[in-house]
C-alpha cells in the first residue's frame, strides 16, 4: 500500500527515520544521550530518546508541539491524538496500527515499532514522524543526533515490503473473498504464520478471520453478518513464538449481500429416489442451517433441526409427499437472526416400499433379534409373521400400531422359517413385504439382566432374565471369588441383590433354569460389591467465579496458539456444568482437576469415576479411569495438547481461530457424539457474550 500526501506546510513531525546503529542491548538506553535538533534548535526533553530493537524512539509530544501541533492524550483508550490544520494522526500505545486523516480522508498503516510509554511519555520511531507530518528527518550516527527540518517535505512510504493485493483499499466486501498478501522482495525473515485481522476502525480491535502457516498462499475469507461495517483489514506475519514481524493494512467496508443456494435439487426436478442429499452454498459464515419443506398441495410442513452448514442433509421423501414440494435453506447467524434462501419447487413421485429389517436373507438365528418394518408411508397396523417352511403354518408373532419387535425364537421355532411384515396404511389398504428366509437353531437360552460385567455394585440391584423357553424353575447363584462359596439368593423370576457390610469384594453371578428336566445356565457375570464411603463429583470453584477462572486460561492459550478462547471456555462450561461437576476418585475422594472429562492418565495419574455400559439391553455403570492433574492449568494444557497434536483434529486446527467454524470442526472430527454439540457450544458463546475473549489487535 502506498499513501501519497500533499506537500504539507512546515508540518508537525512525529519523528524519526530508521536509524541503523550498532546496539547490542535492546530496550536499553544508549550510554550517550541522543540529541534532538529541530530547525537548528536543540530540544532537551525530560526523558531522553532511546534505541529499542534497533530502532530510535523519541518523545512525540515535545517534537510535535515544537512544530506547532496539538497533542492530546486519551487515557481511557491509551491513545495519542496529534493535530495540525487539516491533518490528524491517531496513535495507540502498543499498537502497530496508525491512523492518518488528511482533508477528511482516512487511511491506516502498519509501523515496525509500536508507540511505547517510558517515564510517562509516549515514544515513537523517528520514521513515523517523517511519515505522519511530512517533514524531513535525518539521523547522524556519528553525533548520535536526530535532525528535523520542517522546511523539507516527505512522502508517506510503507514500513514493510508486503502488500494486500487481492482486494483494493476502500473495497466493499459483499461475501466470500480471497485474501492474498504479495511479498515484494524476500519473505520476512523467520515468518512462520500469516494472520488476517478484521479490526474496527474506531477501536482498532477485532478478530482473526483467516490465516495459516503457508505464508505465500491465498486464503478464503467467509465473512459473518456480524462483520458488517467500516473496518480495517490487516495482514500480519508472525514468527514461531507469535511475535509480529511485518504487515499491511487497508480500509474496507463489509456489507454482506446474503446469498443462500440450495444444492442437491433443481427447480422443476422430479424426485423418484428414496433419499436425496441436500447441501447449501453460502457466501457468509452461518452458525447453522435448517432445511424447510412445504407441500403446497396438503399444507404438510417439516423443518430440520439445526445442522452443520458445511455438511449434507438427507431428505427422505415418503409416499405422503408425492406431488409438489417447495424446499429452501434458512441460515442463522450467532444472534439467531434468520436469512432465507429462495424456494426450489420440485415434484415427488416415489414408489411405495416395504421390507422387513433386522434380519438378512439366509441368516442363522441363535439369539434375540429386533425386527422392524422399513417403509416410506404411514401405517395404522403392523404385524410380524413367521411361516414354517416345513408345514406352511403361519404364526402371528406380534401386532401393534407401528414399531419394532424383539424376537427371541425358542426350540419350538427351530428350522427353516420365512419372515415377513404386514401393514395397513391410513386408507385401510393392506401391504405385505417380501419374505426373508432364516434358519432358527432354537437353542434354549437364558440372558441375565440387572448386573453387567465389571460393574461395581454399591446399592440394591434388581435381577431378571430374558429367555426363549418356558422355565419350570429359576434360581440366581452368587459365588464369592475369594472363598468360592455359592449362595442361592432366589428361586423366583425376579430377585434383588442388596449389598451389605462384609460383602465387599469380587463376586460372580449366574442364573440357572430348569426346562424339560434339563438345566439351562446363563453366562456368568463377574462384578464387585463395595459398601464403603463413596465420593461424588465436586466443584473446582464457586460457580460465579468459574467464568473468570477459565477465561484467563483460555485467553492465555489463544495468545500462544491462536485457538479461539471463547470456544475453549464454552467447552469447559459444557463438559463440567460450569465447573460444578469435576471428577473425583469415587473411593478415595481425590480431586482430579479434570475440566474436560478426559479419560486416561494425566500428570497426576488418574481417578476412578463412573461411565455407562450396556449388557443384554440394560444400561449400568462401571468404573472408568479419568485423567487427574495437580491444578487447573495442567488440565487446560492437556486438553489443548489433545487438540493441537492429535492427527484426527488437523481439520479443527485449520479453523480453530473462529469459534463457530471450530465448534463444527470439533463435531466433524468426532470429539463428541451429541449431534447438537456444536450448536450447544455456539449457544453458550452467544448467551454469555464470550466472543469478546477472541478480540485481538495489532
Amino acid at each position: 500500500m502506498k499513501i501519497k500526501y500533499f506537500k504539507w506546510p512546515i508540518f508537525i513531525s512525529l519523528l524519526l527515520l530508521i536509524a541503523f546503529v550498532q546496539y547490542s542491548a535492546p530496550d536499553a538506553y544508549a550510554e550517550d544521550s541522543i540529541k534532538i535538533v529541530i530547525d537548528g534548535k536543540r530540544i532537551k526533553p525530560d526523558v531522553d530518546p532511546y534505541i529499542s530493537n534497533d530502532r530510535t524512539l523519541v518523545p512525540i509530544r515535545i517534537i510535535a508541539e515544537e512544530l506547532d501541533s496539538v497533542v492530546e492524550w486519551d487515557n481511557d483508550n491509551r491513545a495519542v491524538h496529534i493535530s495540525k490544520e487539516d491533518v490528524h494522526i491517531l496513535l495507540r500505545i502498543d499498537s502497530y496500527l496508525v491512523e492518518y486523516t488528511n482533508d477528511n480522508e482516512t487511511t491506516h498503516t502498519i509501523i515496525d515499532v509500536a508507540p511505547q510509554i517510558t517515564g510517562d511519555r509516549t515514544f515513537v520511531p523517528i520514521r513515523l514522524i517523517s511519515n505522519a507530518l511530512g517533514v524531513g528527518i535525518e539521523w547522524d550516527n556519528d553525533e548520535r543526533a536526530v535532525y528535523v527540518d520542517s522546511s523539507e517535505s516527505s512522502e508517506v512510504t510503507n514500513f514493510f515490503d508486503v502488500e494486500i493485493s487481492s482486494i483494493k483499499a476502500g473495497q466493499t466486501i459483499t461475501g466470500t473473498t480471497e485474501l492474498y498478501t504479495r511479498i515484494i522482495n524476500d519473505a520476512p525473515k523467520g515468518a512462520k504464520e500469516i494472520k488476517y485481522l478484521l479490526l474496527d476502525r474506531d477501536t482498532a480491535k477485532g478478530f482473526v478471520i483467516a490465516g495459516g502457516s503457508s505464508i505465500n498462499s491465498p486464503y478464503e475469507w467467509v465473512p459473518a453478518m456480524e462483520d458488517n461495517g467500516q473496518k480495517v483489514l490487516v495482514s500480519a506475519f508472525y514468527d514461531a513464538k507469535g511475535n509480529f514481524l511485518v504487515g499491511d493494512s487497508i480500509p474496507v467496508t463489509v456489507k454482506i449481500d446474503p446469498q443462500i443456494e440450495l444444492k442437491g435439487i433443481t427447480e422443476g426436478q422430479l424426485i423418484t429416489d428414496y433419499s436425496v442429499p441436500l447441501s447449501t452454498n453460502l457466501n457468509f459464515s452461518a452458525s447453522y442451517v435448517k432445511y424447510e419443506m412445504i407441500n403446497p398441495d396438503n399444507g404438510a410442513y417439516y423443518i430440520s433441526p439445526g445442522v452443520d452448514p458445511e455438511q449434507s442433509f438427507t431428505m427422505i421423501p415418503v409416499m405422503e409427499d408425492n406431488g409438489n414440494m417447495s424446499v429452501r435453506v434458512i441460515a442463522y447467524d450467532t444472534k439467531g437472526n434468520a436469512y432465507h434462501g429462495e424456494y426450489v419447487n420440485i415434484g415427488i413421485d416415489v414408489d411405495r416400499y416395504l421390507y422387513l429389517g433386522g434380519v438378512k436373507q439366509g441368516q442363522s438365528i441363535d439369539g434375540s433379534v429386533t425386527l422392524l418394518a422399513q417403509r416410506n408411508f404411514n401405517v395404522t397396523d403392523t404385524e410380524y409373521i413367521m411361516v414354517d417352511n416345513a408345514t406352511g403354518e403361519e404364526t402371528l408373532m406380534f401386532k401393534s400400531g407401528y414399531g419394532s419387535y424383539s424376537w427371541f425364537p425358542g426350540p419350538e421355532d427351530a428350522g427353516s422359517k420365512n419372515l415377513y411384515v404386514r401393514v395397513k396404511d391410513t386408507a385401510g389398504n393392506t401391504h405385505i413385504s417380501s419374505r426373508v428366509t432364516v434358519n432358527v437353531t432354537g437353542t434354549p437360552k437364558l440372558l441375565l439382566q440387572g448386573v453387567g460385567p465389571g460393574q461395581v455394585l454399591t446399592q440394591a440391584a434388581e435381577l431378571n432374565i430374558k429367555t426363549n423357553v418356558k422355565l419350570d424353575s429359576i434360581k440366581y447363584i452368587l459365588t464369592n471369588a475369594r472363598t468360592g462359596k455359592e449362595i442361592v439368593i432366589s428361586e423366583k423370576n425376579i430377585a434383588v441383590i442388596i449389598p451389605e457390610e462384609g460383602d465387599d469384594g469380587s463376586w460372580s453371578l449366574r442364573a440357572e433354569g430348569i426346562y424339560g428336566g434339563k438345566t439351562i445356565i446363563s453366562e456368568e457375570v463377574k462384578f464387585t460389591i463395595y459398601t464403603g464411603q463413596l465420593y461424588s463429583a465436586k466443584p473446582v470453584i464457586e460457580k460465579d467465579l468459574y467464568l473468570d477462572l477459565v477465561s484467563k486460561l483460555a485467553v492465555n492459550t489463544r495468545k500462544f496458539t491462536g485457538m479461539s478462547a471463547s470456544l475453549q471456555v464454552a467447552q469447559a462450561i459444557l463438559e463440567t456444568g460450569w465447573g460444578q461437576s469435576v471428577p473425583v476418585d469415587k473411593y478415595e475422594g481425590r480431586f482430579s482437576y479434570n475440566l474436560f472429562g478426559i479419560k486416561g492418565e494425566g500428570t497426576n495419574g488418574s481417578v476412578t469415576s463412573n461411565t455407562w455400559e450396556e449388557y443384554n439391553g440394560v444400561a449400568f455403570r462401571i468404573d472408568a479411569e479419568f485423567r487427574a492433574y495437580n491444578n487447573e492449568k495442567e488440565s487446560w494444557q492437556d486438553h489443548k495438547d489433545l487438540l493441537l497434536l492429535r492427527e484426527r483434529y488437523a481439520p479443527f486446527r485449520e479453523v480453530m481461530y473462529d469459534s463457530t467454524k471450530g465448534a463444527w470442526a470439533l463435531k466433524r472430527c468426532g470429539y463428541a457424539t451429541d449431534s447438537q454439540y456444536a450448536i450447544k457450544l455456539i449457544d453458550i458463546i452467544n448467551r454469555y457474550d464470550l466472543k469478546g475473549l477472541d478480540e485481538v489487535t495489532i
